[in-house]
């Protein structure tokens, strides 16, 4: 068994969570489940980002604390995130002096220790919008690209991190095939021209002037940590590293995956790994990185009057969270940027969930019943033009490969060849009431291995697949310690003999409800 420790990017708080937060989430859920589904033991960390000077900010323009504004929009991101099925295990605060500042205080000194952090006078471009200092190589026009605005010019005495003495070491660990490994391998790319360029020291803190909001830096009261000790700390914080209640296995003794956005992807690529090797401490070993979400072919803009709500999507299809994931998973290959199409959406919906799989499970089960609703012997010889699509090593490959596009195409490919079958055997023609029932039951076998793949992508509606096919196993496919194991062989579950009753999968879109284009 293998130990998998799995964080996403932590969150800012300074509003409700958009689409690009859901995104990285199913994603990273995907990636979870199907780790617990081979059979591995596995942590998975998600949380908001409480602390900085955009927090601060948004906080004094509504009239408010930062502490009101963080305690009122950080419950909608757990809610969401528990409405959308993102199996975490631990929710990190990071305005939390208990569980995250003890970790990242003990970070800092080591990091002062080992003689990488030096204050020193400053000037330089800060983007609000980022929350960082930015250099000239990272405008356009003048300007931040992700959030067309310029730079204001700060002058400050700051705590540093001297990154440019870990040139060598970075470049090595992110070139080595035992190294940081970044998926997928293209993305890599933008990481490694960066590095060509030369490493900058970074600023570590800000004057207590400007930022009062944040995590004090041991030893010095006018200083209060920057984001990059502050929140990249948080993904050992959350294992109370550097404290006496350690869950040091969770890093030390596993694989560490780190999933993020490719806006945020240098800083974990570059800045993470050479903080923890100056502490001794292991670095990551995988960073798995999405791409943006466009809606309509453009950015997400409220003067576009184009933002899609998370909130909004879950109640066009009363509370399910499987559409959506569904179409995230369907439609953007990791590592892409990906478009949310209202249209695109609902042909979705009803050409692949509703109609190929939730009519075909509904029809199959009407016809079992109607033939007493026991099932015969699994087939396996009458059932070969099924069992030949049956491609689990293909999806489990993908899978792995952290592809799970490809992997849910494997699903979507079986429901398909499982139409096909039922349309070309035609079984209510047939007059044989054996050979009938042998091939409803092919039928009922392939749509449990469906079950069992849609699973990491559609958990809801994986169980009530095989709730209505009435499987063994069926009430306990949630649980976090639930195993495929043996499960993808044909005829594995030799106790399953009759299956449930139908109901409907995917209800139609109300015509006043549909969504439009």
């Amino acid at each position: 068994m293998t130990r998998q420790y799995v964080t996403t990017a932590i969150d800012f708080p300074n509003a409700a969570p958009h689409m690009g937060h859901v995104m990285e989430k199913i994603l990273a859920d995907v990636v979870v489940r199907w780790f617990r589904l081979r059979g591995d033991e596995v942590r998975f960390h998600i949380g908001t980002d409480e602390n900085g000077i955009k927090i601060q900010q948004t906080a004094k323009a509504a009239g408010i604390s930062p502490k009101e504004l963080i305690d009122r929009n950080a419950p909608l991101f757990e809610d969401l995130f528990q409405k959308l099925n993102i199996s975490y295990d631990f929710f990190i605060r990071t305005s939390d002096p208990d569980s995250h500042w003890p970790t990242v205080m003990e970070l800092w000194k080591k990091l002062h220790e080992a003689g990488f952090l030096e204050k020193r006078q400053y000037t330089g471009l800060y983007c609000t919008g980022c929350e960082r200092f930015v250099t000239e190589r990272d405008l356009v026009d003048g300007k931040c690209p992700d959030h067309n605005k310029v730079p204001e010019k700060v002058t400050e005495e700051n705590w540093f991190f001297l990154l440019s003495k870990k040139q060598k070491a970075v470049d090595q660990l992110l070139h080595a095939k035992t190294g940081y490994t970044i998926v997928p391998d293209w993305r890599a790319n933008e990481t490694y021209a960066f590095l060509e360029e030369g490493l900058e020291d970074i600023s570590f803190s800000r004057s207590k002037k400007t930022l009062y909001w944040g995590v004090p830096v041991p030893g010095d009261d006018d200083q209060v940590m920057y984001v990059w000790c502050d929140n990249l700390t948080s993904y050992i914080s959350s294992l109370g590293y550097f404290t006496d209640h350690e869950m040091r296995q969770w890093w030390d003794d596993a694989e560490v995956t780190h999933v993020i956005g490719k806006d945020i992807a240098r800083f974990h690529a570059i800045n993470w790994p050479a903080m923890l090797e100056c502490a001794g401490v292991k670095t990551p070993n995988r960073l798995l990185i999405h791409g943006f979400l466009t809606s309509e072919g453009k950015k997400m803009s409220k003067t576009l009057g184009n933002v899609v709500s998370p909130v909004e999507i879950l109640e066009k299809f009363k509370g399910d969270p499987d559409p959506i994931r569904f179409y995230l998973s369907h439609e953007i290959p990791v590592g892409n940027d990906g478009d949310f199409s209202w249209k695109r959406f609902e042909e979705l919906y009803d050409a692949k969930l509703r109609n190929q799989l939730g009519n075909m499970l509904n029809r199959l089960l009407v016809l079992i019943t109607k033939e007493g609703g026991s099932l015969a012997d699994i087939p396996s010889s009458a059932a070969s033009e099924l069992t030949d699509h049956l491609k689990w090593q293909e999806y489990a490959t993908a899978m792995n490969a952290f592809e799970p596009q490809r992997a849910l195409e494997v699903a979507t490919n079986l429901v398909n060849q499982c139409n096909l079958f039922i349309d070309q055997k035609a079984p209510w023609k047939e007059k044989d009431p054996t050979a009938k029932l042998k091939i409803l039951t092919a039928l009922a076998e392939g749509l449990r291995h469906i079950s069992l793949m849609l699973l990491p992508f559609m958990p809801e509606t994986a169980q009530k697949i095989a709730q209505q096919l009435n499987v063994s196993y069926a009430d306990t496919m949630l649980e976090k310690n639930f195993v495929i194991g043996d499960l993808n062989k044909w005829g594995a579950d030799t106790d399953w003999k009759v299956v449930g009753q139908p109901q409907i999968l995917f209800p139609p879109l109300e015509k006043q409800e549909a969504i439009q284009a």
